[in-house]
């Protein structure tokens, strides 16, 4: 019986997710609309917190223990305009992985439930 791939296997697992958070950070690093939110981030364990996330998200076997999403928002307020910022990076880093438009919006609507977590905080 063949099991069915996970998004996380298709991509080539944590090595993969790496890349893509890389890549991803970059593109909102360079980003006025959101890059003040990571001001006095420490990004090196932002990026370990992200590729743990975006593996559990994807299917990896990691668990995510980081903080709640509602937690680690505190404070920030964010705004749809932030969060839909952050969800169009995220849909092109994944693209440039390989990955299908359906397979990229499986993935975006994954994050999309949290979007209550994180706006407002």
């Amino acid at each position: 019986m063949h099991t069915k791939q996970t998004l996380y296997e298709k991509l080539g697992g944590e090595q993969a997710i790496k890349q893509i958070v890389d890549n991803f950070y970059a593109r909102v690093l360079a980003d006025d609309t959101v890059n003040q939110f990571f001001a006095n981030t420490d990004m090196e364990m932002q990026r370990r917190h992200q590729t743990a996330f975006i593996s559990y998200a994807l299917g990896g076997s990691n668990q995510y223990t980081g903080r709640s999403m509602e937690k680690a928002h505190t404070g920030l307020n964010l705004q749809p305009e932030h969060f839909n910022a952050i969800i169009k990076h995220l849909g092109e880093a994944l693209a440039t992985r390989g990955l299908s438009p359906d397979e990229i919006n499986a993935v975006l609507a994954h994050v999309a439930t949290l979007k209550e977590a994180v706006l407002y905080q």
